[in-house]
């Protein structure tokens, strides 16, 4: 699986979103025009790998004194296979308006498109349904996830097996991080179903001999509309403003004391303010879990 994404161009995926962001005012905010060109380029990838991407419309109340109403979407795309099983995996597609977000959440729009691609051009044939979701309105209020959850009834809900999520997957000083499922490293714990997914991507890393550590589920990203809802959920996470410690470094190499991410939510989150192999990695690491839930014997 590393060996398949290593040779895959997943960085083209960021230098597509970038090109989007500098020809619309640097950004790729909701509510924008740059979203909306970013939501083409996702949408097209996904038709040309064999997928049928669909728009589910929300609106919220913006920022500023008038608060005016903004209309987003998300963009939501089915593989076949059991729906009483779903695995959700998604992504925050849009960025602060303050910069193109290429890092924060370029990077992991690219590990979700891409798994995506992977399992079509591998032929895979899920046994449950695999729904890639690509998120809009997170950095406005977690407001494109919490609106997909708000829609599903109680049996959707309960048939929801999993929800993967990644936020910012090519950090430049970066760590190769997963969410904390059963809380025993930072005391908040997802539902039943949590320390499952965050096994899974250990093994992952295991096998390939990479180390990882563990992150809280601090209700900073899309998983947490999922986890208050009683889903199981977890993710990959390759770290934002907090500072390299010293076994940080010898675990991962790179600058102890400087920030993981020194262009978290600036201007300068650019592609050059990414890591192309730590995206690969993380991005093998989401198809992995990807696969075995898609796969996963149930009954």
């Amino acid at each position: 699986m590393l060996e398949a994404f290593r040779s895959r161009d997943v960085a083209a995926h960021l230098e597509a979103l970038q090109r989007v962001a500098d020809a619309n005012d640097g950004n790729r905010a909701s509510g924008t025009s740059g979203y909306e060109e970013s939501a083409r380029y996702v949408e097209e990838q996904l038709r040309a790998a064999g997928y049928s991407p669909v728009r589910q419309t929300f609106s919220f109340k913006g920022e500023g004194r008038r608060r005016q109403q903004v209309e987003s979407f998300n963009i939501l795309a089915d593989t076949g296979g059991s729906a009483e099983h779903t695995v959700v995996v998604g992504a925050h597609l849009d960025s602060v308006r303050q910069g193109p977000g290429i890092n924060d959440n370029a990077s992991g729009v690219a590990a979700v498109l891409e798994t995506a691609r992977w399992m079509k051009a591998a032929g895979i044939a899920p046994a449950n349904r695999v729904r890639f979701a690509f998120w809009g309105g997170e950095e406005d209020g977690l407001y494109g996830s919490q609106h997909y959850v708000d829609e599903l009834s109680q049996a959707e809900k309960g048939q929801t097996a999993a929800n993967l999520n990644v936020d910012m997957a090519a950090s430049p000083n970066g760590v190769r991080s997963v969410h904390d499922g059963d809380g025993t490293d930072f005391g908040h714990a997802g539902p039943d179903g949590s320390k499952a997914i965050e096994d899974v991507f250990f093994r992952f890393f295991k096998e390939n001999s990479l180390p990882a550590e563990t992150t809280p589920f601090d209700g900073g990203s899309d998983y947490d509309a999922f986890l208050s809802a009683g889903i199981p959920g977890g993710g990959l996470f390759s770290g934002d403003e907090k500072r390299k410690t010293q076994a940080q470094v010898q675990a991962y190499g790179g600058a102890a004391g400087r920030h993981l991410d020194p262009c978290y939510h600036e201007a300068c989150d650019t592609i050059a303010n990414t890591n192309a192999d730590l995206l690969k990695e993380m991005s093998g690491a989401l198809a992995y879990a990807t696969a075995a839930y898609a796969m996963a014997k149930t009954g």
